[in-house]
């Protein structure tokens, strides 16, 4: 350690005096000031003011500082010795971790100096002006500049002779040459700088706004925002996060905001080499924060050089400012909804869902009257609402909300997604849903909900080569989810030990996959199998008498029995919950107790309420012991799916 400070203390003779703020700091004499009164500050945290100071608005990354100030010789808790040496120094400045105004911290890459520094303006969102050291004895201007030209033509023939080209010797040396081998983008959730865990909704939002603008510009692939959240506060290293999403790049940051204030850094990084390629901040006012993150996208695709259309361009440039009232109210609306979201399957809970949902509709009608035409709110539905839900004179608020979306943006990919669901669902208006979807991808090409949409509709029409196709993007840009099982829950698996197994494995608390399970054992009469998920499945799900049916009944008499009494029991239910009565399950168990009538009968009633089990009765094989019938293939025609 002793050589190593001596070594330091070598180098800092050749510098001068650097100021930021009320702070001044001798480099020679290895001392920080404040208002002209020594501050007291170890070697370490000293050492880390020093590098940081070097490259003033610049990141320096963990790594970094190691190779600086802790030589590869030296053992010791490197991660440990980092952020004491941070802490220490932002305890002598009075700076926090929270709210920086000298050391800011790059999440998961090293920290960033973002205050003036000698008078040279650190300009918010623009590229920062070098330190002026004023080392001494000061040199003539003259002397400099031949110095300086004479330096860079023997640097200009060491690359000649190291086989660098003109065009690219400064690209090499500035990174670019990484940054232009980044064909595929993913966004990992910005951190929440704040310290007040309810701003957490506003960090997510404009991560999904940053992915949401990247998605837009086809010369990109972006990894879908349900792959990228799963990396939500995680410390695993950039390299391997972007080989499991299959990405080149990597965009990480923070947002801070402080009442009408936004903060946001964002970096670009190549993650095979793990290199900082771009960064930046962007202090703005709240009304411009969507602003932001389409200059955010724009600045990344022209750091690696992607191709922009005019179209993009122009959309990029021209994002309207957004009243910060309906901001707010949107986003707690979104809070009450998840929270709608999370009671959905239990019952004994109906009062507290409904409040839920009523909380969160008021405040999206709050946010629309602040803001009329800002989209968000009007698209608040299909995610959490359930055919039922939306039957409870809610849909035709969502048919109109969907279209004033529309009218104030025809280039909302969410909105005409949600009209193709809207005519495929409730319409079967089957060629007017492709048409939306098409115009979606148009908007969208890197969006994995409209593939996956547009897969679901090919499904729907026989159309399974061009199924397939769309499954396959939707998988590339959304890496974490499993598109091919969620087609596949239409359809019996080759192995049920094997989907037994993984469910176990995977969810075994999963109400919806238990019941799959269930319902494919059924479908291959394997009914001890089906009775016994099918009770696990109905007390997650909270229907505790049901499942008390099942268990009396499949002791008395075996469990197709049970099975059977099951639905007796559902069919007395429904006199009185007709709203509430679980359609699908009793159309499609009937049918494979091979009592036809019944089926038939859930089935119009199925129709009736336009639940989602009529897109897929060309290719769900639950309904196989049906399609002999007559009655099946008008169900068909009235659906307008092929015959």
């Amino acid at each position: 350690m002793g050589v190593h400070a001596s070594m330091d203390t070598a180098s800092r003779s050749k510098l001068g005096t650097i100021r930021f703020g009320v702070f001044e700091v001798d480099l020679r004499a290895g001392e920080l000031c404040k208002q002209g009164v020594k501050v007291k500050l170890q070697e370490q945290p000293f050492q880390v003011l020093q590098v940081l100071l070097e490259r003033p608005g610049e990141v320096v990354t963990r790594e970094e500082l190691r190779q600086r100030i802790w030589p590869s010789d030296t053992f010791v808790d490197f991660e440990g010795g980092v952020y004491n040496a941070v802490k220490r120094l932002r305890d002598a400045l009075g700076d926090t971790a929270d709210t920086p105004r000298f050391v800011e911290t790059i999440p998961r890459r090293g920290y960033r100096f973002i205050a003036t520094v000698n008078g040279s303006a650190l300009a918010t969102g623009g590229s920062p002006e070098m330190a002026d050291y004023s080392p001494e004895p000061r040199i003539s201007r003259r002397t400099l500049r031949s110095g300086i030209l004479i330096g860079l033509g023997f640097v200009a023939l060491l690359l000649a002779i190291a086989g660098f080209t003109p065009n690219n010797w400064w690209q090499h040396l500035r990174g670019r040459g990484d940054a232009s081998q980044i064909r595929s983008i993913a966004v990992l959730p910005l951190q929440n700088l704040s310290g007040d865990t309810t701003q957490e909704y506003f960090a997510d939002a404009m991560t999904e706004e940053l992915i949401t603008e990247l998605s837009r510009i086809r010369a990109l692939r972006v990894i879908s925002r349900t792959s990228v959240m799963r990396y939500k506060k995680t410390d695993r290293p950039l390299p391997e996060i972007a080989r499991e999403l299959g990405a080149d790049g990597i965009v990480a940051g923070s947002v801070l905001r402080a009442g009408d204030r936004v903060r946001i850094t964002a970096q670009l990084i190549y993650a095979p080499k793990d290199t900082n390629v771009w960064a930046q901040t962007y202090d703005q006012d709240l009304r411009e924060v969507l602003a932001v993150q389409s200059a955010v996208a724009g600045a990344v695709a022209k750091e690696i050089q992607a191709e922009i259309t005019p179209q993009e361009e122009s959309r990029l440039k021209n994002v309207r400012a957004v009243n910060p009232k309906a901001l707010e109210a949107y986003l707690s609306g979104r809070f009450h909804l998840d929270q709608y979201g999370k009671l959905e399957f239990y019952r004994g809970k109906e009062g507290a869902r409904s409040e839920e949902l009523r909380k969160a509709l008021a405040y999206f009608d709050q946010a629309i009257e602040q803001d009329p035409q800002y989209i968000p709110p009007y698209l608040w539905f299909f995610d959490w609402m359930s055919p039922i839900d939306l039957q409870l004179n809610l849909i035709s608020r969502v048919e109109a909300e969907v279209t004033r979306a529309l009218q104030f943006d025809e280039t909302s990919v969410e909105a005409h997604l949600a009209r193709a669901r809207l005519f495929e669902q409730y319409e079967y208006d089957w060629p007017g849903a492709e048409k939306e979807i098409k115009r979606a991808l148009e908007l969208s090409p890197n969006s994995a909900e409209a593939h996956y949409q547009y897969a679901q509709y090919f499904l729907c029409m026989e159309r399974k080569e061009e199924e397939m196709k769309e499954l396959q993007l939707a998988q590339a840009l959304d890496p974490a989810h499993d598109y091919f099982a969620d087609a596949g829950v239409h359809r019996i698996g080759n192995s049920l030990e094997q989907d037994r197994q993984a469910l176990e494995e995977k969810a075994p608390n999963d109400p919806q996959a238990i019941g799959i399970l269930a319902r494919n054992y059924a479908t291959a009469g394997r009914f001890k199998e089906a009775a016994e998920l099918y009770e696990r499945c109905l007390r997650l799900y909270g229907w505790q008498n049901f499942a008390d049916v099942l268990k009396r009944s499949n002791k008395k008499g075996g469990p197709r029995f049970a099975i059977e009494e099951w639905m007796r029991a559902a069919e007395e239910y429904s006199k009185n919950h007709h709203d509430d009565a679980p359609v699908f399950e009793m159309a499609f168990t009937y049918a494979n107790l091979g009592n036809k009538d019944q089926a038939f009968a859930w089935l119009d009633k199925a129709y009736a309420q336009r639940n989602w089990c009529i897109l897929y009765l060309k290719d769900d094989p639950v309904w196989d012991p049906l399609r002999s019938d007559p009655r099946f293939k008008d169900l068909l025609r009235r659906a307008r799916l092929p015959t």
